[in-house]
């Protein structure tokens, strides 16, 4: 490689560029010529990189680390019981050693596809020769801290599951700085695994995120005119990163407080998609691009089965000074605007408090297009009719204990003096801890469960100031009978939901968006 004639002029602002693992496995060529060289002429980049992924999950660098996760758990359970430890799938119990081996080969697999990525897409020789070798020596940390944690026997908790994961971001972003480096780009490698030190009995609070993002525009800084490649990985945080309050969507929020360090012009958020759209191209033909949303929008269509943005980031950028806008961009398309999340315009206390009512005609508007509809899967319905002529108060604090001690959160709720309807995503709730509650929610009063159900919403920032757009929705799923179990329209204003058959979903997402988005001026 010749000398690297790409940097940071700092003169410039800056863009922090987050990519995700598919895009870094599929396409690190083009994130690096065709998005991240380009991008020099124009902005400072900071580079945040996921773990790597091919597409097929299992296959992910995230899913193998668990995997040696796990392998890490059962030698710690095979210590722990005096009678050894029998795996779950042979009749002979799995030894620690075995488990090692396990884990080593999981390991080997890990450093094995990162290497042939190298040798792939790397064409420096030197470069090529010299990322393989910090591949093979990161995985070979990972597989001594599996043999110190059996000849030690380590407490194998929430931090050692963080400590473990976190090589697939360290794999990734070695080599997408390499990848750099060999497209001329004076590029840095930073690791945020270790920037941080919390306890586990540390509150995730402002306080956290003050400190989060002090020292990562330490680290940031240090990179003077080097482009930072950043892992999306940090650490240590309150409790864990991965089990924690933050969980996956981790690398979305490393990015967020990079940028609000930075006072960043933009935030970019680059997936395998050209952005947001008013439905699920695959499900919606006619689905369209958004050119832009509110972050309003955008936490609902993210709480109601659309993946757009973790909400902690968008809390973070939304709240700067001055506030930060999102673009999410598709790294197939790189000459694509995508879809920007544009910060809504600061409201007062007072204004945020008291909103008037809407209710004079004039003030009504009629009826344009919602911004999106979207459906959320693996939905079951409880059904709860109270046995006791009580106060309903009394009922509802019952139902809500009972859900709360099985950690069950409701996404829909409808209620009546002695009976409510709750809907529950099955998806992200346990077996174990939805039957148990079920059978506490008996104590209540009569019990039925509908399974296998979806919620379809419908978003709009203005739809709370149109007249006849929940009638319009409704009446045109009737016409094409679709049955509806629920109705529910949230106190933002800005969705209506109904619960409807799962098997119904794709042919009800498409006559809404005909009827609402195709039609409707």
């Amino acid at each position: 490689m010749g000398s690297s004639t790409y940097n940071n002029s700092s003169s410039l602002g800056w863009v922090v560029q987050k990519f995700g693992g598919t895009s870094v496995g599929k396409f690190p060529d083009k994130i690096a010529r065709d998005i991240v060289k380009a991008s020099l002429s124009r902005n400072r980049v900071v580079v945040v990189c996921s773990a790597r992924s091919t597409g097929k999950k299992a296959e992910g660098t995230t899913s193998r680390l668990l995997g040696v996760y796990n392998k890490l758990r059962d030698v710690g359970a095979a210590y722990a019981s005096s009678a050894g430890y029998s795996s779950s799938s042979d009749d002979e119990p799995d030894t620690p050693d075995t488990l090692i081996d396990q884990a080593r080969g999981l390991i080997m697999d890990i450093c094995n596809d990162h290497v042939f990525a190298a040798e792939s897409f790397v064409r420096d020789p030197s470069l090529r020769q010299s990322l393989s070798k910090k591949i093979e020596a990161e995985c070979q940390e990972l597989i001594e801290y599996m043999i110190a944690a059996k000849r030690f026997n380590l407490e194998i908790n929430s931090r050692a599951k963080d400590r473990v994961i976190s090589f697939g971001e360290k794999l990734a972003c070695l080599y997408m700085t390499v990848l750099l480096q060999d497209a001329g780009i004076d590029a840095e490698y930073v690791d945020l695994c270790d920037a941080l030190h919390y306890d586990a009995s540390a509150q995730l609070d402002a306080n956290f995120y003050k400190a989060a993002i002090t020292a990562f525009t330490r680290k940031l800084s240090a990179c003077e005119n080097r482009v930072p490649v950043v892992t999306g990985f940090f650490g240590n945080v309150p409790g864990s990163l991965l089990d924690g309050d933050i969980g996956r969507g981790y690398t979305d929020l490393c990015a967020a407080l990079c940028a609000v360090g930075l006072k960043a012009e933009e935030l970019q958020i680059w997936k395998e998609v050209d952005g947001i759209f008013t439905a699920d191209p695959s499900k919606v033909p006619t689905a369209r691009l958004l050119p832009s949303i509110t972050p309003s929008e955008a936490a609902e269509l993210t709480f109601y089965g659309s993946e757009v943005i973790h909400h902690l980031t968008m809390d973070q950028v939304i709240r700067a000074q001055p506030p930060i806008p999102i673009r999410i961009k598709n790294v197939k398309n790189p000459r694509g605007n995508g879809t920007v999340v544009i910060p809504d315009p600061v409201l007062s206390a007072g204004r945020q408090l008291h909103r008037s009512r809407p209710s004079e005609v004039k003030s009504l508007k009629t009826p344009k297009r919602p911004t999106a509809v979207t459906i959320k899967d693996h939905i079951s319905v409880i059904n709860v009719h109270s046995n006791k002529r009580s106060l309903s108060h009394g009922f509802f604090a019952r139902v809500f204990s009972i859900l709360d001690k099985h950690s069950i959160s409701v996404d829909l709720i409808s209620t009546s003096e002695v009976h409510v309807s709750l809907a529950i995503h099955s998806g992200s709730t346990k077996v174990d801890a939805f039957t148990k509650a079920k059978q506490s929610l008996a104590e209540c009063g009569d019990v039925s469960v509908l399974p296998d159900m979806a919620i379809l919403s419908l978003v709009g920032a203005d739809m709370k100031n149109m007249i006849g757009v929940a009638g319009r929705m409704f009446s045109t799923l009737g016409e094409h009978r679709v049955n509806l179990e629920m109705i529910s329209q949230g106190a933002s204003e800005i969705n209506i939901s109904c619960v409807i058959d799962a098997r119904d979903s794709t042919r009800a997402m498409n006559v809404l968006h005909t009827h609402l988005f195709t039609f409707l001026e």
